[in-house]
């Protein structure tokens, strides 16, 4: 079945055809996409493992729910959605393989409804087609059991703008539009506004009032908290997304579109972004995907369906617009909504490729498609595997930091400053604080006071200055890393 959504540009209603409740193409179709999203939870568990440890941004996220150590800073861009989600694990376990298998089901769960919501508007076997192709990129894959919010706002753009070209059709959907909306903004409620962006404009003219107001529902729902905390903590909205842009480096123009190709290497976080740029067979599935999904829309209005390939490419440029123009740095995690929006329009160019109008494959199109996927996965596999050893590495010298720590008499309560110190007063269970950069908590004075009560430890990076305020501290060494430990840590460390 097939929902007329193109009536939104032509204004014609067509009828359409009627199917038996409980056919077998349904039952079909449903196994196909939850055979995708099965695959994508046990690809994460084998290829990224539920042993990896917290990275720095999770550490921030899980000590809000958690009860390893105390909050850190949570600045201004950052959305408590993510941490709420992992509270039905974080909350009472500090195991880090738990958390990840809990959140590898349930993005492979939310990937199958996700895909759901698009049947009548594409065939099945494109939408399986999108989601293995969202589903096996190296970003997707890293981020699915993390503690971060991107792939989360992901999901929630492709429930929001799929269950919006149903409710266009007159179908029950507008729950969907609500939910959809709710998530993406639940985790990142500025990203959820750019991904709504175009719906927001189309919604009036669709003439369902109804439709509009499921839209603006679900994104004030999600975000209600995070407007709160903004007039609780920063004195009202427009100071909360000023201090947002100041801790991003100043939001403004700023052409990020190289910074987000050098990162497509495996680089999680790319600021500054100076590194050379990759190899051009890493960066070429990057230029084919617009290609494609212009391909896709060509074949849509050839098809006489262009609102539902049109929409969601509409959603995709405005979700990817500020990261690409408006921030000085990059994150490859920043374009997934963008990705997951255009893996819809792709798939559908990736079929009209091999198969011709008469539904019969082409065989030697066939074979240089299926060749091209399989040089794509294996580049994707590639970064993927240098990105886990390379974080995995990271983690581990945190947690060795942080037992060496406890060795020198640096144990909870405590609290841990300077280079690292939020991931590494995560894994000692200490308290984090700065007093410069963008999650600045306290002063020197604040430093020396709480020492007078508490263990405190400076760390110093290789090439940073110790401040002065921990000149006279004990010096030593764990690892790479310089560890200056205020008197009374070491005084409780020798009793």
């Amino acid at each position: 079945m097939v929902y007329d959504v193109d009536a939104l540009f032509t204004g014609v209603r067509r009828r359409e055809p009627r199917t038996l409740p409980g056919t077998s193409w349904r039952a079909r179709d449903d196994a196909l996409l939850a055979a995708v999203a099965g695959a994508f939870v046990l690809a994460q568990l084998l290829l990224v493992g539920p042993g990896l440890g917290l990275g720095w941004d999770e550490t921030v996220y899980v000590s809000q729910v958690g009860a390893q150590a105390p909050a850190s800073a949570f600045s201004a861009p950052r959305a408590r959605g993510v941490s709420l989600l992992a509270a039905p694990v974080a909350s009472w376990s500090t195991s880090t393989a738990l958390l990840r298998t809990y959140l590898a089901l349930l993005s492979g769960l939310v990937l199958h409804l996700a895909l759901r919501q698009w049947r009548g508007l594409f065939p099945a076997p494109v939408l399986a087609g999108a989601g293995a192709l969202f589903a096996t990129l190296w970003v997707t894959l890293f981020y699915g059991p993390q503690v971060m919010p991107n792939l989360w706002v992901a999901l929630g753009a492709l429930i929001c703008v799929g269950c919006f070209l149903r409710a266009c059709a007159g179908r029950a959907a507008l729950g969907g539009v609500v939910a959809g909306a709710a998530l993406m903004a639940w985790m990142r409620p500025t990203d959820a506004v750019w991904v709504a962006a175009p719906l927001l404009v189309l919604a009036p003219l669709t003439r369902r009032p109804r439709l509009l107001a499921a839209l603006v529902a679900g994104l004030a729902a999600g975000a209600a908290e995070w407007v709160v905390e903004a007039y609780v903590r920063y004195g009202g909205l427009a100071e909360r997304l000023a201090e947002g842009s100041r801790v991003q480096g100043g939001l403004g123009w700023h052409v990020a579109v190289a910074d987000q190709m050098r990162s497509l290497v495996g680089r999680t976080l790319c600021r500054p972004c100076t590194a050379p740029m990759p190899h051009p067979v890493v960066m070429l599935w990057w230029f084919a995907l617009p290609l494609l999904a212009a391909l896709g829309l060509v074949v849509a209005v050839r098809a006489g369906r262009t609102a539902r390939t049109l929409v969601p490419l509409a959603c995709a440029v405005t979700a990817a617009f500020p990261y690409l123009f408006l921030i000085g740095y990059a994150a490859p995690r920043f374009l997934l909504p963008a990705y997951a929006l255009l893996a819809l329009p792709v798939a559908d160019a990736l079929l009209h490729l091999v198969r011709g109008p008469d539904g019969r494959w082409r065989p030697v199109a066939a074979v240089l498609v299926a060749c091209a996927l399989a040089g794509h996965l294996g580049v994707q596999y590639a970064v993927l595997h240098r990105t886990v050893e390379r974080t995995t590495a990271d983690r581990v010298a945190w947690a060795r930091t942080a037992t060496g720590l406890h060795r020198l008499g640096v144990r909870p309560p405590c609290l841990v400053t300077g280079d690292r110190a939020i991931p590494v007063a995560y894994y000692a269970g200490c308290a984090s604080a700065a007093t410069r950069g963008p999650d600045t908590t306290t002063t020197e004075a604040g430093i020396r006071a709480t020492a007078e009560r508490i263990p405190v430890a400076h760390l110093t990076g290789p090439g940073h200055p110790t401040p002065a305020y921990a000149y006279a501290w004990e010096d030593h060494r764990i690892g790479e890393v310089s560890v200056q430990i205020a008197p009374t840590a070491r005084q409780d460390s020798s009793r």
